[in-house]
């Protein structure tokens, strides 16, 4: 059995001021299927990236595996796929070949030029690249971000055959239960190892979580009551400093003259050495005690500014058909949505998802047939799956979408973004950051209606969660196209497959 040992670990990026990791310490077994997990920004693609030397590091980090890394940075993407993949080194097509049947792919991308691959085919074959030989360890960083809910039920059987052991990071629960047998979560001050696989290790957190609140509940009282007790002494102190100059005024019996000040002070001197020292040693509970209390993970409750509409029906639809230069999308779509129900779009990738909410809104550019009855004067809140022309400061943005400014950053806080990255442009944020910021935006917008398209892309699962309470807990009206299978069975009313 090859092990990954991590010994002593210490890294940072200096313009966040503070460490990802702190001495963390580890043995990974290059056997399991391990799925690593955590809040967006905690440092997940950072540990890939240290365990397959592409950044410097303090600590150690020991094995003897040859590291493969997902996703392969492709330079050439104008080049056949074969080619683009190879580089420097001749692939056998055959093995190509036999991964790519295995991942249910077509293997005529192979000689078709890598950059007309739609997303789920470029992760298919990144994928098979990974596998082409059993000694290889593959690290997958969020393979599923391009996949449609087929094409993901389909790399997590292909990843269920593998013999191989892995290293996963994915924010879809179902994705990781069927593909991982170990977690290691990625928490504020620690890396915890779970077995099992996502359901399990959210089972034993939940369990870790209660017993550590308890615990620190125990040692702020603790610590509220050593306080009380330093504050006690350290004002004893004071006063018997002050019996040293306080004598009755006029009062000028030799006996008292005799005993104080000297006696008095010299006692008092004593007394004091004492209770300050008896401070000292409770300061020094109180600092080890602190040092206990455990930083649980919390996330906030999300709102949003839904407002019922007095109709109950928003939407009918009738025989809907969708066409774009003559490419027929789908036929014949007939459904309708009521007040506070939640309609899912299902679908594999380029069947007409997006298409759809474009024509509800009136905003498709194809040929239509059909009917569309919308309810009038509905107030209507999108968030898009395409969000680049997101520009220009927040407060920019905010003004431009007529947001409150105010209620948009405290959204964003909510969902986790931290203050610093408020000062930068949308434009220079990260994925996960920007989908925040498309969020954050919707939910400070009231409407009778949220049309959400792929809203869990990029999100960690803590996000996710969030979400999914706000959502069973408000119950607004909403269409919403997503391919993660447990939220689209959790909180949609009525499902449409194209």
């Amino acid at each position: 059995m090859t092990n990954i040992k991590i010994d002593r670990l210490t890294f940072g990026y200096d313009q966040l001021g503070t460490l990802l990791f702190n001495d963390a310490k580890l043995t990974i077994s290059a056997d399991w299927k391990l799925g690593l997990v955590g809040r967006n920004g905690r440092g997940k693609t950072t540990l890939l990236n240290l365990l397959s030397g592409k950044i410097p590091y303090q600590g150690k980090i020991t094995h003897q595996l040859e590291i493969n890394y997902f996703p392969k940075q492709i330079n050439d993407p104008n080049q056949l796929t074969y080619y683009a993949l190879s580089e420097n080194e001749e692939l056998e097509i055959w093995k190509i070949e036999r991964e790519l049947t295995l991942l249910q792919c077509d293997l005529n991308v192979l000689w078709r030029p890598y950059s007309t691959l739609s997303g789920g085919e470029q992760t298919k074959v990144l994928l098979a690249l990974l596998f082409l030989d059993d000694f290889s360890f593959p690290l997958i960083d969020e393979p599923t971000n391009h996949l449609d809910m087929k094409g993901r039920q389909q790399v997590a059987a292909y990843l269920q055959k593998k013999k191989q052991g892995y290293i996963l990071v994915s924010h879809d629960r179902t994705f990781l239960n069927q593909t991982v047998d170990h977690i290691l979560a990625i928490e504020k001050s620690q890396l915890i190892l779970y077995q099992g696989n996502f359901t399990t290790y959210e089972e034993q957190k939940a369990q870790r979580d209660a017993y550590e609140q308890a615990q620190n509940s125990k040692l702020k009282k603790e610590i509220i009551r050593l306080q009380k007790t330093a504050k006690e002494k350290a004002e004893w102190s004071f006063s018997r400093e002050k019996d040293k100059t306080n004598k009755p005024k006029g009062f000028i019996d030799t006996e008292y003259r005799r005993v104080s000040p000297g006696a008095i002070g010299a006692d008092a001197a004593r007394m004091m050495k004492r209770s300050k020292a008896i401070v000292q040693r409770v300061e020094g509970q109180i600092t080890e005690k602190e040092k206990l209390l455990k930083n649980i993970e919390t996330v906030d409750t999300l709102k949003m500014s839904y407002e019922p509409t007095y109709h109950r029906r928003i939407l009918h639809v009738e025989e809907l058909s969708l066409s774009y230069s003559g490419k027929s999308l789908f036929n014949g779509k007939s459904f309708e949505l009521l007040l506070n129900e939640c309609l899912a779009i299902t679908g594999k990738n380029g069947s007409g998802k997006t298409s759809l909410i474009d024509a509800l809104l009136g905003e498709f550019n194809g040929e239509i047939k059909g009917t569309i009855h919308r309810a009038n004067g509905l107030k209507i809140s999108r968030v898009r799956q395409n969000y680049e022309s997101n520009q220009g400061t927040l407060e920019d943005f905010a003004e431009k979408e007529g947001l409150n400014y105010s209620q948009f950053l405290n959204n964003l806080r909510k969902l986790g973004m931290e203050r610093h990255v408020f000062a930068n442009c949308i434009q220079n944020m990260s994925m996960g950051q920007r989908k925040k910021v498309e969020l954050a935006k919707s939910l400070s917008q009231s409407a009778h209606l949220y049309i959400w398209d792929e809203p869990l892309n990029y999100l960690d699962v803590f996000n996710q969660k969030q979400i999914l309470e706000l959502l069973q807990r408000v119950k607004p009206t909403m269409i919403l196209i997503e391919h993660d299978a447990y939220f689209v069975k959790e909180v949609s009313d009525k499902i449409i497959s194209l």
